[in-house]
């Protein structure tokens, strides 16, 4: 279970167990910085007492435009879209390259992505590459088949209603561990399916219906409408069965362990020994981690009297969809026209190029990643930032011991879990082996296929073998980063440690604002009302008081209920339950980073720079990262699915909780940003 940022899986100098204690550094010569902030943005008509993210950020709404080919804008897009060219630039190097040797990164990289930018032989190729996939799923005469074969089916990458995932055993996080839980779905939510008072994903269920018989009739299917009434009904009751995204936010009820020949008793009517012997899974484990017990029993009364047509066709439909847009380009535009355009709000494809360097990072992209960092990641970066997560580290050690609601035994279970932070930063010190994997420059879906399954083997051999703890669940290219609770550990890749997120040319300020509360932010996470269940060494275990439980539970509920008032859209509220261990998070991790940007001060006054005090810098320095426009079919995906709130409400929500931006600010009673003392969540 990893806990990202931005909503949605380095070269570590930093060891084993950081250590927190030790003066901060000096105060930087601030001569030659600048201020980082985007003051041309700034819209004056807005007080900053009334709402900071469009003070901050409203000449920049007013202007920006979200590019066609996109669902959303801002700091995190286009970043990632600047990273882009600089990707297919060592991709495209490598494709041209003549001394690349078989079987080498270069080969690799380069060959997948000439098979996708190929396009008049993909065109050309139409479903042939799935053909004998689509024939043995056609061939399947009897029930009974159907474990093999999704066992088959999830090796390729392709979604059914179950799946497993390899990950450390929450409570015993020294084992590998497979678990199972359910799936699916080719709607983002069950609530698309099962909300019919609500207009706007009723008329999306609709069109899904619609764009699965489209699809099925470029398939060749005789009968595409009746068998898209079928798969959307059978999905449908799938719905029904899940358990929501809150409930899958419980590490506790969605463990349950259960030994292999007992799952026929958790969920009676399926062959699970067969999945799991296809699967690979009993081979080498003696028990799985069932994360919804319910549902894989509904599911297997569900498989038993669900009709084998439907079946038959469901498959091919989830293969189908799985695979498109590698296939010709009817197949890809319709699945554009649904999951960009219908979905999503997108009205244009991202040129093909763009779609290439996405597939070649999706199958291979530490291959990628190790060319990206010799290019474009200064070792300056570096090193600052691990003075900033140590101050980081080290102010959260001074808050655990200052902290009113927690009592002094679990204040030791804090501090120790702390001390067994792992940070990661930039890139692992050691790569992924992508030599299993042949890549043919004429064959994309094969390489597609291959990919996929050499992954998925990949994470199979995790099972019986001790925990790889330099892996990372992230490329050095993805702008995001995560906390890990099964490992205790921080993970910043080095394409988020670029403006607004580290700016090396500005002020520390700024920095402490935007990456200093990144870094707070997934320090945070262990500590939110997820990560806090599991201890230092990554295990599952309740290391708090009853009395712990009872005022942690008190400042969280003020905080659902907060954010449970804001609403993007009309008739959409954020769901408050479903995004708490972000909000914490975004919360705790920039007041942290404004205690730890005041140890880096050393008891000097920050110079004033643009106009603009330290303190002000600083939290304008977080308001300017979630500068973001979205549309409104990708919001409500995002109140959906999100455990993010919204870029405005990640901005303005954190900033009424936080008593130095008051005084930042000169915020007082009667402001619309103004929240009562007694109203303000402060958790560390």
């Amino acid at each position: 279970m990893k806990r990202s940022l931005s909503g949605a899986l380095t070269l570590s100098l930093i060891a084993g167990v950081c250590q927190t204690s030790g003066a901060a550094r000096p105060v930087r010569d601030t001569q030659a910085l600048g201020s980082g902030i985007a003051v041309h943005y700034i819209e004056p008509a807005v007080r900053v007492q009334d709402d900071f993210f469009t003070h901050l950020n409203g000449k920049w709404l007013k202007i920006t435009e979200i590019p066609a080919d996109k669902a959303s804008w801002g700091a995190f897009a286009k970043l990632r879209d600047d990273t882009q060219p600089q990707l297919r630039a060592i991709i495209e190097g490598a494709a041209k390259s003549a001394h690349k040797a078989a079987g080498s990164d270069a080969q690799r990289i380069g060959d997948f992505y000439a098979s996708y930018m190929d396009e008049k032989k993909v065109n050309g190729l139409g479903l042939a590459p799935l053909n004998a996939e689509l024939a043995r799923i056609a061939a399947i005469q009897d029930k009974a088949e159907l474990p093999a074969m999704m066992a088959h089916l999830g090796r390729l990458g392709v979604g059914v209603p179950y799946d497993f995932a390899i990950h450390q055993d929450a409570k015993d996080s020294t084992k590998y561990v497979a678990d199972i839980g359910q799936g699916g779905l080719g709607l983002p939510d069950r609530d698309y399916y099962l909300k019919a008072d609500d207009a706007k994903l009723a008329a999306t269920l609709a069109k899904y219906q619609v764009h699965v018989q489209n699809m099925l009739a470029l398939a060749g299917a005789e009968a595409a409408a009746d068998d898209a009434r079928a798969i959307v009904g059978f999905e449908t009751e799938l719905a029904l069965l899940q358990w929501t995204k809150v409930e899958n936010r419980d590490p506790v009820k969605t463990y349950n362990k259960v030994e292999l020949a007992k799952m026929a008793a958790v969920a009676p009517g399926f062959d699970w020994m067969a999945y799991l012997d296809s699967a690979g899974i009993s081979a080498r484990a003696g028990y799985v981690i069932v994360s919804q017990p319910s549902y894989l029993k509904g599911f297997a009364a569900l498989s038993e009297k669900t009709a084998l047509a439907t079946w038959k066709a469901y498959l091919q439909m989830r293969l189908i969809s799985a695979y498109a847009n590698f296939l010709s380009k009817p197949f890809v535009d319709e699945r554009f026209a649904f999951y960009g355009t219908t979905l999503s709000g997108v009205t244009q494809m991202e040129p093909r190029w763009k779609r290439a360097v996405g597939t070649v990072e999706a199958s291979i992209g530490e291959s990628l990643g190790k060319l990206y960092v010799q290019q474009h990641f200064p070792a300056e970066r570096k090193v600052r930032m691990e003075t900033m997560v140590k101050n980081l580290l080290a102010a959260y050690k001074q808050s655990i011991d200052t902290l009113d609601w927690m009592s002094p035994a679990t204040k030791q279970e804090a501090q120790a879990k702390l001390a067994k932070f792992t940070p990661k930063i930039g890139y692992p010190n050691r790569w992924k082996d992508y030599s299993a994997l042949k890549v043919s420059r004429s064959d994309l879906v094969g390489n597609v296929m291959r990919a996929r399954a050499v992954e998925s083997n990949r994470e199979l051999n995790k099972l019986g073998t001790p925990i790889d703890r330099e892996e990372w669940g992230m490329t050095p290219q993805t702008v995001n980063a995560y906390y890990n609770p099964e490992m205790n550990e921080i993970v910043f890749p080095a394409s988020i440690l670029q403006p607004p997120f580290f700016d090396a040319k500005a002020d520390d300020a700024v920095n402490y604002g935007a990456i200093g509360a990144v870094i707070g932010h997934e320090i945070s996470h262990g500590f939110d009302d997820q990560g806090a269940q599991y201890d230092g060494d990554g295990n599952l275990r309740d290391w708090w008081s009853a009395a712990d439980h009872s005022n942690f539970t008190l400042k969280t509920q003020m905080l659902v209920k907060q954010y449970s008032g804001y609403s993007p859209l009309p008739g959409y509220y954020v769901n408050g339950e479903l995004t708490l261990g972000e909000n914490i998070a975004d919360n705790s991790g920039v007041a942290i980073a404004y205690k730890a940007y005041k140890l880096s001060l050393n008891g000097k006054t920050a110079p004033v720079i643009s106009g603009l005090t330290g303190d002000q810098r600083f939290f304008m320095g977080f308001g300017q990262v979630w500068r973001m426009k979205m549309r409104e079919p990708q919001q409500i995906v995002q109140i959906k699915t999100d455990p993010h709130s919204p870029g405005q409400f990640r901005a303005n929500g954190t900033m009424r909780n936080q008593p130095a931006f008051y005084d930042a600010f000169d915020v007082k009673p009667g402001d619309k940003m103004y929240l009562a003392p007694k109203d303000r969540v402060i958790i560390w």
